[in-house]
């Protein structure tokens, strides 16, 4: 492995723990070159096709950041986004992503990974931009997440929604004008409508 190439990977991590194979060689980094490092040890293997250096400093987060490199289009959501926003008690095994009804079906190895396919504004509206360890990661917002919840309910458990609205409100993290924008949007402002109620 040649100075410059290790001089490349580096540069290349250098505001990023993960990338895949295609981002590495918009830094000149080839396929082979890539092989190559991660035989000697210079890079090694986070999941198909996606790297990082050896020693990472990875985060609780790490695992999110992996799928929104491989799926940068899908969107963090229901359980997933509960947990990335620390408002639920429950701990997915699962990456719980959304996509759009008509993309491709991602997979992802050595990562549980559930998908929800999502149409229309409720796949586009309350999505939150974040960053995890160099990666662009999208949320759904707290708001929009509980109402996926009683959208998803009979997939999730009607228990799982009702502890997210209480979070969330408990917390702060919403407004009833949210969430009854995010419940039109889901179409499900009749079901969530007592619920809502009982909370004022």
């Amino acid at each position: 492995m040649s100075h410059l190439i290790e001089k490349r990977i580096k540069n290349a991590f250098r505001a990023t723990t993960l990338l895949r194979a295609r981002d590495l060689a918009a830094f000149g980094i080839n396929r082979n070159q890539v092989r190559a490092a991660t035989q000697t040890g210079l890079l090694e293997q986070a999941g198909r096709g996606l790297y990082r250096l050896p020693g990472a400093d990875i985060t609780q987060h790490h695992t999110l950041a992996g799928i929104a490199r491989r799926v940068p289009n899908g969107v963090i959501c229901l359980l997933s986004a509960l947990s990335f926003h620390g408002l639920t008690t429950q701990s997915p095994h699962e990456v719980w992503l959304a996509v759009d009804h008509k993309a491709w079906s991602p997979r992802a190895e050595n990562v549980g990974l559930r998908v929800f396919r999502f149409s229309g504004e409720a796949i586009s509206e309350g999505i939150e931009a974040h960053t995890v360890e160099g990666v662009p990661l999208r949320v759904y917002s707290p708001a929009k997440t509980v109402a996926d919840c009683f959208k998803f309910r009979n997939k999730i458990g009607l228990d799982v929604a009702l502890e997210a609205l209480r979070e969330t409100w408990r917390a702060r993290r919403v407004t009833m004008k949210e969430l009854e924008h995010y419940a039109r949007i889901d179409r499900v402002a009749k079901v969530m409508q007592p619920y809502l109620e009982s909370l004022m």
